[in-house]
């Protein structure tokens, strides 16, 4: 994580990260109930990696 937040400019990085990250938070809060934070915690993880390479895909399509 820390390694992310260094690599990419704070501009850059809230306009990639912040939508595939919120989007993931709510369905993970919304959906998601396994009783367990680790499970949860991994549930939310997927979800950002999933939401952030479609919007990398979309992107490259786009172009």
């Amino acid at each position: 994580m820390y390694s992310l937040i260094r690599s990419i400019p704070l501009r850059e990085l809230l306009i990639e990260q912040l939508p595939a990250f919120g989007t993931s938070l709510l369905i993970t809060e919304l959906f998601f109930k396994f009783h367990s934070f680790t499970l949860e915690c991994i549930a939310f993880l997927a979800m950002w990696y999933v939401f952030d390479a479609a919007s990398t895909w979309f992107k490259g399509a786009k172009r």
